[in-house]
């Protein structure tokens, strides 16, 4: 027997959990799963952006709200279609929640003006004023 065995030398070696390590595993797998089903839902409508040749890519904020406008007209947020009046409401409630509510507008390049003016109209009678408007880069 060495000297060494009862002496302060010796020390066990650390164990290593492995339950703890493959739960956060799962956790973050399942944390980025439901995050790219979400980006994903947003271009999965038939919407055309208009294409700039000076846009830039923004940082997307969380919370922001993507308001998608089709070509006949029709209001889309999370997969729903809205009327302006049902618009209107959820965007005066989303603001005296959070007040400074950001909102990026998705609109289909064939879409009339007016339609775009109603939801402009309906962010600033509910006092949202962090608004963008979503293209593509001309290629």
């Amino acid at each position: 027997m060495s000297k060494y065995t009862n002496s302060l030398f010796y020390q066990e070696r650390p164990e290593i959990q492995m339950a703890p390590l493959i739960d956060i595993v799962f956790l973050t797998l399942i944390f980025f799963m439901t995050l790219s089903v979400y980006a994903q839902l947003e271009s999965e409508i038939d919407i055309n952006v208009p294409k700039s040749t000076t846009s830039k890519e923004a940082v997307r904020s969380p919370g922001e709200i993507i308001i998608n406008i089709t070509k006949e007209g029709e209001f889309i947020i999370n997969q729903k279609r809205v009327d302006q009046r049902d618009l209107e409401a959820m965007l005066k409630k989303v603001s005296s929640l959070f007040p400074d509510q950001p909102v990026i507008i998705r609109a289909d390049e064939n879409t009339v003006h007016k339609h775009i003016i109603h939801l402009l109209d309906a962010c600033a009678s509910a006092d949202i004023w962090d608004i963008s408007f979503s293209t593509t880069t001309a290629e």
